[in-house]
Formats: structure tokens, sequence, C-alpha cells
């Protein structure tokens, strides 16, 4: 819903709250606990996403969501791993607050038309509509091609090696012709603020690296449920890095180089150490 895992536990520290404030007697009384928590979980998320829209006016460069360290069995579950994966929480950052809410709850979670109207304040028959309209908006900008974990592993893998090694050749392998690269610093570390598009740009920008940073260490992971990259220069977490793979080939790169969405990043993993 909002592409912020800090964000995201607000809202729950928030609702957990309100529902711990009405009362044992009132919690009694609630017929369906699920929904009402679903309720309070979509109206407080919706307030957030306003909020934040306000906010990202201001923010400098392109803004991506915030990398998510998750574990193998998540990878593994296809459709949990395209809900959380960079490609599809971007392309739900193109919808409205109303239309995401309604997409979420009806695609991800299969939450009944009736709980979810209830939920965002509109009638049965608007929130059909709506979920019509965001499915057809997310269809046509989603990933056409699911691959399998094998697969983008060794894509990712190609790629970090050319990297690392100054193959150009190597890189126009990898690369599909009209490969987009977005990357996210906040205008706090050095980065490009406008999508780099087509393999020979994103070439032109990434041959050099191995010059530029020789002892950068780079290493796999497992972000937004896919294989993913990490960056770290002199020790520190500099990049993380996520792929859309399709055909064997890299179709979209996204970098996050914000330090505030990386720091809870080296956070979650040293808590799992």
């Amino acid at each position: 819903m909002l592409g912020s895992a800090a964000d995201a536990e607000d809202v729950v520290q928030e609702t957990w709250l309100r529902w711990a404030d009405i009362g044992e007697a009132a919690r009694a009384e609630v017929r369906s606990p699920r929904a009402y928590l679903v309720r309070i979980v979509t109206r407080q998320a919706l307030n957030r996403l306003r909020t934040l829209a306000r906010q990202r006016e201001d923010y400098v460069g392109e803004w991506l969501p915030e990398p998510l360290l998750t574990s193998p069995d998540v990878a593994e579950d296809v459709e949990l791993a395209e809900s959380v994966s960079m490609a599809m929480l971007t392309v739900l950052e193109t919808l409205g607050p109303a239309e995401r809410a309604v997409f979420v709850l009806r695609e991800v979670f299969d939450v009944p038309y009736e709980e979810i109207a209830e939920a965002v304040g509109k009638s049965g028959a608007a929130v059909r509509q709506i979920a019509h309209r965001a499915r057809e908006h997310v269809a046509a900008r989603r990933p056409r091609i699911q691959v399998s974990r094998t697969e983008q592993e060794e894509v990712v893998r190609r790629f970090l090696a050319a990297l690392t090694t100054g193959d150009v050749h190597g890189l126009m392998d990898v690369l599909a012709p009209d490969v987009v690269l977005v990357s996210d610093s906040g205008g706090l570390t050095p980065s490009v603020r406008h999508p780099v598009r087509s393999s020979t740009k994103v070439i032109a920008l990434l041959s050099g690296f191995h010059r530029v940073a020789p002892d950068a260490q780079v290493t796999t992971l497992l972000l937004n449920g896919t294989v993913a990259a990490r960056v770290d220069l002199a020790g520190d977490l500099n990049t993380a890095i996520t792929f859309v793979v399709e055909d064997n080939r890299i179709t979209h790169i996204y970098a996050i180089r914000n330090p505030n969405k990386l720091m809870r990043l080296d956070e979650v993993a040293e808590l799992r150490r």
C-alpha cells in the first residue's frame, strides 16, 4: 500500500493502538475483527498516502519504493513475490490512493468487495469499477513474463560479472535494447536524477564502474521477493539494486542509493544474523 516498510509499521502500530483503546467489551461486540482491522488499516494507509504524495512533490530526483529484504520462502511464492516486487510497487505508485487500496485489498488479499467498500467509504458498485480500472492499468504496465528464481539469478550473475570487470560486450548481451535504469538517491548522494533509457546509454553509464569503484564489494541477496544485488564501499552499504528480467535479459534496473532507505535494509540484515 505504501511502498515503505517504516510507514507500514507506523500504520500497523496506530491500528493496534486504536484496537486496544476501544476496550475489551467493545472488541467482543465486533462481529468480524479481521474486517474491522482491515478497515482501520486501509483508512490509515489512505491518509498516509495523501500525506506522502505532498511530501514527494519536493523529492529530489526519482522516488522508488523501499528495498525490502525477503526470505527464500517469499521468493518461492510467485504471487507473493510479485506483490512486493520493485516492478509491481513502482506500478502501484502510478495509481491514485483509492485505486491502490482497492487493487491491493482485492488482488493481493482477496478481500470481499463489500468489506473493501466499507474500508474506502464507497459503494460496492463503485469499488467494482475502481477494481476493474486498476486491474487494466496494472496489467498494461506490469512485467509481461514471470521468470524462475534460477533464471533471475543467472542473469543477475552475468550482469554483475560484466559490471565489475567493465565487460562492455557482456553488458550488451545481458541488457535488453530498451532497458531502463532508474536511480533514487533523494539528492543525498550522487545519482542520475532521470530515468536512463536504452542499452547504449545504460552501458555508457555503467561501463566505468570498475574504474570508479575498484574496491567495491558486489554481492547478491533477496530483495522484494527476487534475486538482487548490493554494493558496499569501504564496508558500508552504498547501493541496493533490483532487476526485472524478461527473455534472459534485464529490462529494468532499480538502483536505490538514498541512505535513509538503505539504513533500514542494513538494520534488518543485522537483526537476521
